[in-house]
């Protein structure tokens, strides 16, 4: 007695294996970017661009926003100028080291950035390690030197918080790239560093454009460690965050929430199209 096959099972529609994760995003994205936009206009129970004319006419604010741009464009050519190197390294020259060095760029991003930013005061501060050891135990110095607060110490601990992502991200692409093509244009008389130029760089812009998207906008975002070592920078995060905890104005502070978050987006667009002109 033959049995009847037994019919296949009904198979989940696609969409509902997505539908948690975007109902969370919905829920913790969506709705409270679209309640942050709608309060910046808000000015009395009325709509009014008032907030907007104000951050976007005034010199003030606009010397705000062009400083924010311009520490972390800075921050992320410092992190590419140096995370290159190191990844180029990892990926070509580091062999049966690669695993190591791969454990001491994420461990630092297993720790709390308020940790790592207190390690830079317990460095540089006047009685830091660094002044001790110039002042105390060399003996170079007569006074100790005054490297908190300044632009330099904050600009270097933001490139110590972000490298690793730029070194990730450019190592991920160099791994892809067929060694057999910088070997064919070698052969073909290239030095190496005009192999380097005109066939490894270009093949991992890629991987450059990702990481310099990951690290501007961490550090468009970022006031911690600003916060912390100060530096005189004057950005739109300390002023957000001067508007929630200070003034109370959560209006103005929506207001450049949001100019912030155009920004980034701005950035990011602007950078995959650069990516993608490339021809990657």
């Amino acid at each position: 007695m033959s049995l009847a096959p037994s019919s296949a099972p009904a198979r989940m529609p696609g969409w509902l294996l997505i539908l948690p994760a975007l109902l969370f995003l919905v829920a913790f994205f969506v709705l409270p970017l679209i309640d942050n936009s709608l309060r910046s206009f808000e000015v009395g129970g009325e709509f009014s661009l008032g907030r907007y004319i104000q951050l976007l006419t005034d010199t003030f604010y606009l010397g705000v926003i062009v400083e924010t741009v311009v520490l972390s464009t800075a921050v992320t050519v410092i992190c590419a100028l140096i995370g290159y190197p190191v990844a180029y390294y990892l990926v070509r020259h580091a062999g049966r080291w690669s695993g190591l060095i791969v454990f001491l760029l994420i461990a630092p991003l297993l720790t709390s950035i308020i940790m790592r930013t207190y390690g830079w005061q317990v460095l540089f501060a006047r009685r830091g390690l660094v002044n001790t050891l110039l002042v105390q135990d060399l003996g170079i110095l007569e006074r100790p030197l005054q490297l908190l607060n300044t632009p330099g110490i904050a600009i270097a601990a933001l490139v110590h918080v972000l490298v690793p992502f730029m070194v990730l991200s450019i190592a991920t692409v160099l791994q892809g790239i067929d060694q057999r093509l910088e070997e064919g244009a070698q052969m073909l008389g290239a030095s190496r560093w005009r192999t380097f130029l005109e066939v490894t760089l270009p093949l991992s812009a890629d991987g450059i454009g990702t990481g310099a998207i990951l690290v501007f906008m961490i550090a468009n975002g970022s006031f911690v460690t600003l916060v912390l070592l100060g530096g005189g920078f004057q950005t739109l995060p300390l002023f957000i965050y001067q508007q929630f905890t200070t003034t109370r104005d959560f209006g103005m502070a929506s207001t450049m929430s949001t100019i912030l978050l155009v920004i980034a987006m701005t950035c990011l667009y602007l950078q995959l199209r650069l990516v993608r002109r490339a021809g990657v």
